[in-house]
């Protein structure tokens, strides 16, 4: 097998000793992140959102911000757009911003 092939480096024999590896590694390697600290299915949202394109440790000091600009997704609902834009200047690919506005005003 070529030092390429994955199954060189860790061969599937067993599908749950996998599962268990991979677990044990996150419980060993994981990134204390504040998207990882709740089950605020906003925040969640929040995140998941940021995260497209764009590195972790840039969307953390931006989540931050957001979560204490926007703390609730009424918050977020209520505003101007031009505010919302406003707060995520930076981050680049603003239509993600405008989907978020626009589907917390749906939800709300």
């Amino acid at each position: 097998m070529s030092t390429n092939d994955p199954e060189s480096v860790f061969p599937v024999t067993d599908p749950q000793a996998v599962g268990r590896a991979l677990v044990q590694w996150y419980r060993q390697a994981a990134r204390n992140l504040p998207w990882r600290r709740t089950s605020d299915p906003y925040a969640v949202l929040v995140s998941e959102i940021m995260l497209q394109q764009t590195q972790v440790r840039t969307v953390e000091t931006y989540f931050r911000r957001w979560m204490e600009r926007f703390p609730d997704v009424h918050s977020l609902a209520r505003a101007n757009v031009r505010e919302v834009l406003r707060q995520w200047e930076g981050l680049g690919y603003y239509a993600r911003a405008r989907r978020l506005h626009e589907a917390a005003q749906a939800i709300v």
